[in-house]
């Protein structure tokens, strides 16, 4: 396989054009990665941590993006020794349902759309995120990217969520590809090291494509 240059840019005209054509899979991560969501994201984690008295730390919220929703308030809760006001379901919940409920207002579809558009009926696709399942078809369907994915894997769907292999290895899975016939794109470092650890190529969006997650920056 040939190697990403790190030092690339693309401008979104060039997103999609040969560079790609050597793997018979995609795989995305999604917040930050196929789609805008940094702000939505960052908006419903300051009303839980303020509802639920946890302290906000920007750029220790920043280093946790794409891990999933109880396991960040349970990390959070153990660096702030804080008293949990409530089980990880209701927080989770809460945030679950903030996101839900204002999505409409702040998600949109990165340049990766036209990637997708682009490879649509020629390769499989495949969302896999540290976010749970629901939420993330629920994002993607907001964004009208829905008839572009073939499989969403979210964190509820494995036993060890990034930086461990487990998502995009599902992924492969139910595409019926081989991961070191598989690409993924995403924005953050655990996520990076997931894909290698699944043996796939890694393609850093904000390195390579300028793709910037806007999430307690």
């Amino acid at each position: 396989m040939v190697p990403f240059n790190s030092t690339t840019r693309l401008t979104s005209t060039d997103i999609g054009i040969a560079l790609y054509d050597q793997y018979q899979a995609i795989i995305f991560d999604m917040d930050g990665t196929l789609v805008d969501s940094g702000q939505l994201h960052e908006v419903a984690w300051i009303e839980t941590l303020n509802k639920y008295s946890i302290p906000i730390d920007r750029p220790l919220m920043r280093s946790l993006a794409g891990v999933p929703t109880k396991d960040t308030i349970a990390l959070l809760l153990k660096r702030f020794d804080c008293k949990a006001l409530a089980s990880l379901d209701e927080m989770n919940d809460f945030k679950e349902a903030v996101v839900h409920d204002k999505a409409g207002d702040y998600v949109k579809p990165t340049a990766l759309a036209e990637l997708a558009e682009r490879y649509y009926g020629n390769r499989p696709m495949s969302v896999g995120t540290g976010a749970y399942t629901a939420e993330a078809k629920n994002m993607i369907e907001h964004c009208k990217l829905s008839h572009l994915i073939d499989h969403v894997v979210g964190a509820d769907q494995v036993a060890a969520p990034k930086p461990a292999p487990d998502t995009f290895l599902r992924c492969a899975e139910l595409m019926g590809i081989a991961p070191e016939h598989c690409v993924v794109f995403e924005d953050a470092q655990l996520g990076l090291e997931a894909a290698r650890r699944a043996g796939m190529a890694a393609v850093d969006v904000l390195q390579v494509l300028g793709i910037e997650n806007d999430y307690f920056l």
